[in-house]
């Protein structure tokens, strides 16, 4: 069948706490016919796949996941408003039944969800077990904690089985299963009851720690408020915000939270949007300023036209990106995926020779090596190793998000944390992106004809030279014509036609290939440049008719960032389609290399140059430079929540900090070492444990202590990333 023809189904999976639960999850269902293209992230608890009606079908995916232990629940949005770990609503005409939304562990009190029920029911099993041998006598004792081993590891049984008719026989849960059967048959029953109930306490510890994990993707979706006021033939009307339309006005009184991405049409007042962006200081918001959902009006009421619906925005596609970036994983991960899939069958093997050989062999005491040869298997699983990596991810991923940082998954992670180099555009970049006109020169036009002809080429421009011009022209109050088909010239301006002229707003280099200038104006712009001024032309295939010069300032902290880029080791670089004059005058004032004049094509042949030895990132404005972004090794958008800067690049920086470039450096860095202290700990742990268990040092309830605990620290461990700041980079520690 084509595979255009095949569905694309998902659904959300609760119960999931580490990597060897996607793992179980992803190696059940793609064994079933008709379904391809598998993925299974955990700390977003979904599951999607591409699937082939005519071969399988939905309902046998469900029973699968369900026959593992997993609650399954389609996932959909019917108003637009996601469920509790989603903001892609998703519905499909195949399943009947739907239910919004799905109940996760961390929905629940942790005694009432499913491992909390077998925490506590094989606690009581064990307590009663041991108040009957007290109270009666060993022999009684002795079958009360059979009794209770068989009971408490019944659940864990089910699921080992399940998992080994779906084609996984070396799980966690089959492990388990055997070490509490064998006790039982070598007559450690009391010790076989305390592993099953130390099982219980390390499954829920695990849940717990992932689900604090997922708490800051929680966190997200309970910002945007659940309700909005909208303006009906002139009264307020309250509706759900999640019905909220484009192009209908809300009115946002002061104290509330906005509920959904818009631009401002009447009122003045700060808004906080450290909610969405971490920016802390309040930004003045007034007719024509963009402001996010979730963010919150601090002073008086604001008018807001709404221009996305509540699926898309922009909480809701960082949520998307977060989640989407857990599938992303990270070459390490991988390589440690493909590691476990090897690993248990070997110790499995070397259990059963430690089991066999020394009876057999040397003569040795059955009980006794059958003993070891349990703890062993309890001791090789691999869960805290799988973890290792995506716990970290998920951590990393969620702190960025927290602090305005936007990764696209773990192979960006490991690759920004590898930068030798960051080559910065300049304008929006390294400069506040908000240039201002300083000088207008008429050469064949006076200066108020300039503005008004440079004005109307710009008029539908959102380049933030065109912005300029035209709030320069509005406030010197020129009468601004009508252009008419307009087009963008890449590198080197834009043109329009305005009565019936064809004039064009360039570069004076491309005022100079069609020989329109004269000395006297080059010696002009070269003296505009000589002070750090951009300078346009405004001319026709005949006419020249005159100058507009323009400064943009560095943002505040981009010299702070640059030379803490240089003490990390890191080189920085400016390339600019700027004149050569200007360009030095910023990159001497920010104390770093530049390039100077480049169109786009040749900002991608400097990147192909530097990355042929070296590991670059580049950081640019998510619009103009997206050749060069997908060129570079880690390719970073600067741009508040636009569209390109959230989708295009493999990270985005929302809040306009080149300060942010260090901190996702940082994070990064501080991720990597959070992953080899994880996979240091995961395997010294098993190494020491599997050599005490062989020599008899340690048993059976150290070594599901060992297993589950290495889990729990590891989790621990990479838990510690969500209290990341990247001006402090204070995970570091």
């Amino acid at each position: 069948m084509a595979k255009d023809t095949y569905e694309q189904l998902e659904w959300r999976i609760a119960g999931m706490d580490c990597g060897a639960c996607a793992s179980k999850v992803r190696g059940a269902v793609e064994r079933l016919p008709g379904v391809s293209s598998v993925e299974v992230t955990t700390m977003a608890e979904r599951l999607r796949l591409d699937l082939d009606p005519e071969q399988g079908s939905a309902d046998a995916i469900e029973k699968v996941v369900r026959g593992l232990g997993y609650s399954v629940t389609p996932r959909i949005g019917f108003d637009g408003h996601a469920d509790a770990a989603t903001s892609e609503p998703y519905c499909s005409s195949e399943m009947g039944g739907h239910t919004q939304g799905a109940t996760t562990t961390g929905d629940l009190p942790w005694h009432s969800s499913k491992k909390g029920r077998l925490l506590l029911g094989t606690g009581a099993l064990l307590a009663i077990a041991w108040a009957t041998k007290l109270l009666a006598s060993p022999n009684v004792g002795l079958w009360a904690f059979m009794l209770a081993t068989l009971i408490g590891v019944a659940p864990v049984a089910r699921r080992a089985f399940a998992m080994l008719r779906a084609g996984m026989p070396f799980t966690i849960e089959m492990l388990m299963t055997i070490a509490a059967l064998g006790a039982l048959f070598i007559g450690a029953a009391e010790e076989a009851a305390l592993v099953v109930f130390l099982f219980a306490v390390g499954e829920m510890l695990e849940g717990l720690a992932a689900n604090k994990a997922r708490d800051g993707i929680r966190a997200l979706t309970e910002l945007v408020p659940k309700t909005a006021l909208i303006e009906v033939n002139g009264a307020l009307k309250e509706i759900a915000a999640g019905r909220l339309l484009k192009g209908q006005t809300v009115v946002v009184r002061p104290g509330s939270r906005v509920p959904a991405d818009g631009e401002v049409i009447a009122g003045i007042s700060g808004v906080d949007e450290s909610p969405v962006t971490g920016e802390s200081v309040p930004r003045l918001k007034e007719p024509g300023s963009e402001v996010f959902a979730g963010s919150i009006n601090a002073e008086s009421v604001l008018r807001v036209r709404v221009t996305r619906a509540a699926a898309d925005n922009t909480i809701s596609r960082i949520i998307r990106l977060v989640e989407e970036a857990e599938s992303a994983r990270a070459p390490t991960e991988r390589f440690i995926d493909r590691f476990s899939r090897i690993y248990m069958p070997i110790i499995v093997g070397i259990a059963l020779l430690v089991a066999l050989v020394p009876p057999l062999v040397f003569g040795s005491n059955w009980e006794i090596w059958i003993y070891r040869a349990l703890a062993l298997l309890l001791i090789g699983c691999p869960c805290a190793l799988v973890i290792s990596v995506p716990a970290a991810i998920a951590s990393a991923l969620s702190a960025g998000a927290r602090n305005g940082i936007l990764l696209k998954g773990g192979a960006v992670i490991e690759a920004a944390a590898r930068t030798t180099h960051v080559a910065f555009d300049k304008t929006g970049t390294l400069t506040r992106g908000r240039p201002e006109v300083t000088d207008v020169v008429g050469v064949e036009a006076s200066e108020d004809q300039v503005l008004a002809l440079a004005a109307a080429v710009e008029r539908e421009s959102s380049h933030p030279l065109a912005k300029a011009i035209c709030a320069q022209a509005i406030d010197a109050g020129v009468d601004i014509p009508l252009g008419h088909e307009a087009y963008a010239v890449p590198g080197k301006g834009a043109a329009a036609k305005v009565q019936l002229v064809m004039i064009i707003v360039g570069s004076p280099r491309f005022a100079a290939e069609t020989g329109v200038t004269t000395n006297l104006v080059t010696a002009q712009v070269t003296e505009l440049e000589s002070q750090g001024k951009t300078v346009v032309v405004v001319f026709s295939d005949q006419m020249l008719y005159g100058l507009i010069a323009l400064r943009d300032e560095p943002r505040e902290d981009a010299a702070v960032a640059i030379e803490q880029l240089k003490q990390m080791d890191i080189k920085p670089i400016m390339l600019t389609g700027d004149n050569a004059r200007t360009g030095r005058a910023i990159a001497g004032q920010l104390s770093m290399d530049h390039c100077a004049e480049l169109m786009p094509e040749d900002k991608v042949a400097a990147l192909q140059e530097l990355a042929q030895n070296k590991d670059v990132m580049m950081v640019g404005d998510g619009i103009n430079d997206a050749p060069a972004l997908a060129t570079a090794r880690v390719g970073v958008a600067m741009g508040s929540g636009t569209d390109v800067a959230l989708e295009t690049a493999d990270a985005a920086i929302l809040r306009n900090r080149v300060s942010d470039v260090v901190g996702t450096i940082r994070l990064s860095r501080a991720t990597m070492r959070n992953i080899r202290q994880n996979v240091a700990l995961a395997l010294g742990l098993k190494g020491v444990f599997l050599v005490t268990s062989v020599l008899g040092v340690t048993g059976l309830w150290i070594a599901i202590l060992a297993d589950t605990g290495a889990t729990v620290l590891v989790t621990l461990n990479a838990l510690r990333l969500l209290a990341f700041t990247p001006a402090q980079g204070n995970a570091d520690s």
